[in-house]
């Protein structure tokens, strides 16, 4: 495995200040969770610990080696024990650039809070950002990785910053066709995605709570779509709430590759399980991907073009 050459001035690897905790119900489980976010020492990075359950599964690195394909949410297993719909945090851990955070929960799931990555954004300023003595490390994409599907596809292509596009298009007029593309960063991500909730279709309601899942769902925690009406009154916090959303979870998954990434990402219809097969993928390519420190000033990355597919496919988020 290859290491970039270190930057003179580098960016330094990145806590919390202090600790800070919140409580609220599983999206999926219902369950009522209390979890608490703790200042972590350099090289830690993002670690899970189940303090309901004893035992060496209680405690799990938020990496791709964890990681699980799963409806709809992001799921971590380690001996059996399980932490599901991590994505939002890890989103804002990841927009905030927060290299080493261990996060005790009192359930197998991360609370919904209302459905987007706000709430922890939250928590993350209240309990301030403290830069630690130790360089930051990315991981850099050499060469484009990509998986696949029929009218999805989740690419990873190098670039001088970390940067995201998404395409979606839906059916229901009320989603339709939405495009975005941003480079991620701290003031950006707090303004421009973190508030993008979670959605899903009224019809679908029922069938996931036969799977065991959304049974903690409800309209202060996502956006529900009726055919081509939202049924939240308070309607969409941006016009393109749907597509927003989408990049925010894409943020969370590929922190699971265990470092910021230095590179584009582009994803067109895919969801949590895609994504997570993509880390895997790059991860398991050592020629797709180098170590690197990230200098302080760093240069945009330029707009990578895309195209949607016509053919709309419905999923829910």
């Amino acid at each position: 495995m290859k290491t970039a050459t270190a930057a003179t001035r580098v960016q330094k690897q990145k806590t919390l200040k202090s600790a800070i905790n919140c409580s609220g119900v599983g999206l999926h489980s219902g369950d009522k969770v209390i979890m608490t976010l703790h200042p972590a020492a350099p090289g830690t990075g993002i670690v899970f610990r189940r303090t309901d359950v004893a035992g060496k599964g209680a405690v799990i690195p938020a990496t791709w080696k964890y990681a699980i394909e799963s409806p709809l949410c992001t799921t971590l297993v380690k001996d059996g024990v399980k932490i599901a719909t991590i994505e939002h945090l890890m989103s804002a851990l990841a927009g905030f650039g927060i290299d080493n955070c261990t996060i005790d929960i009192s359930a197998g799931e991360v609370p919904v809070m209302d459905g987007s990555a706000a709430p922890f954004v939250f928590l993350i300023e209240c309990a301030g950002v403290l830069e630690q003595n130790a360089p930051k490390r990315a991981i850099r994409i050499l060469k484009e990785v990509r998986d696949d599907e029929e009218n999805r596809s989740g690419i990873l292509s190098p670039g001088e910053d970390f940067s995201v596009s998404f395409a979606i298009d839906f059916e229901s007029q009320a989603i339709g066709r939405q495009e975005l593309y941003m480079e991620v960063r701290a003031n950006r991500y707090k303004q421009e995605i973190s508030r993008a909730r979670t959605f899903g279709f009224l019809h679908e309601v029922d069938q996931m709570r036969k799977m065991g899942l959304a049974r903690g769902g409800s309209l202060d925690n996502a956006i529900v779509i009726n055919g081509d009406e939202i049924m939240n009154e308070s309607g969409l916090r941006y016009a393109n709430e749907f597509v927003r959303h989408k990049i925010l979870d894409s943020i969370g998954d590929l922190y699971l590759a265990g470092a910021p990434i230095v590179g584009h990402y582009h994803g067109v219809r895919t969801g949590h399980a895609q994504t997570y097969r993509l880390v895997h993928k790059l991860m398991n390519d050592n020629s797709a991907w180098e170590w690197a420190t990230l200098p302080i000033q760093q240069a945009a990355t330029p707009r990578s073009s895309f195209t949607v597919p016509e053919r709309a496919v419905a999923a829910t988020a």
